[in-house]
């Protein structure tokens, strides 16, 4: 079985702190329950953030669907700020008392997946950014995380039924098991493009086998005009200084008049290497 709720269950308010439902026991039995309005805000953001953006809007709607209370919120992908309201409920307490613990879990992480994606995309000075990162996330909460990365500002995402339910492409290029498996880079190339359909760029992945600046030259000259980009995802131990690996590839590329070939770089990225790559 896969550990995870159920939407149904999630939806009835069994995903919630047993606090709460011992609350609302108690305001019915003693007749104390109140109509309120309730502001859900975030007292302060990680060190260094200024901002944040606020997702998973959809799912609060959702969740609140039915119930007799008044909603009012931000929109999907808002900037906001500590301490500013982002979200106010009003109705008799016991209505919604159980949904907080779901309500919360909802917003603060799709919020959280959400302005990592855009402070990524902002250190990326305009130059695309696609989400990848669906093998470290619970394949359950994958469509989740990929929208919320995409209202962040990733330009894709890689993962097919995440990409479906955004009404986008996905993107992807070659694994490092294809070139594995047959054993050789261009002809891992080769046979990617041979039996993918056109629409899908050809990103060739040159890290694999052999040293990254002469896989470049093979793959470039192989495919010449339909080689769209060349992904570098060399691991730590053996990137030394990866932004002058970076140069060195682009230098060999343009010297021998493969310049709209372009880099594409993964492994490990986060703002900070961003920011340094993507000058």
């Amino acid at each position: 079985m896969f550990h995870i709720s159920d939407s149904k269950d999630i939806k009835q308010g069994k995903v919630t702190d047993v606090y709460f439902d011992r609350t609302v026991r108690i305001l019915k039995e003693k007749n104390l329950d109140k109509r309120v309005v309730a502001e859900v805000r975030a007292h302060h953001l990680p060190p260094g953030y200024e901002w944040a953006v606020l997702s998973g809007v959809d799912e609060i709607l959702y969740l609140l669907e039915g119930l007799r209370v008044e909603v009012q919120c931000m929109p999907e992908g808002t900037i906001f700020h500590s301490f500013e309201p982002v979200l106010n409920i009003e109705g008799s307490y016991s209505e919604f008392a159980k949904y907080e613990t779901p309500l919360l879990g909802l917003l603060c992480q799709a919020s959280g997946v959400a302005t990592r994606a855009a402070r990524c995309k902002k250190a990326s000075a305009g130059k695309p950014i696609y989400h990848f990162g669906a093998r470290r996330m619970h394949p359950g909460i994958t469509p989740m995380i990929d929208r919320a990365s995409f209202i962040g500002g990733c330009d894709g995402v890689a993962v097919g039924r995440s990409a479906q339910m955004l009404k986008e492409e996905p993107v992807g290029t070659i694994p490092h098991a294809l070139v594995l498996l047959v054993g050789d880079t261009v002809k891992a190339t080769r046979l990617f493009h041979e039996v993918i359909e056109p629409k899908v760029r050809r990103v060739a992945l040159i890290d694999t086998l052999g040293d990254e600046k002469f896989e470049a030259l093979r793959i470039a000259e192989d495919l010449g005009d339909d080689l769209f980009a060349i992904r570098l995802d060399t691991p730590p131990s053996r990137r030394g200084d990866f932004l002058e690996l970076l140069k060195e590839v682009r230098w060999e590329l343009d010297l021998r008049g493969f310049r709209k070939v372009k880099l594409f770089i993964s492994g490990g990225m986060d703002e900070e290497k961003i920011r340094l790559l993507a000058p």
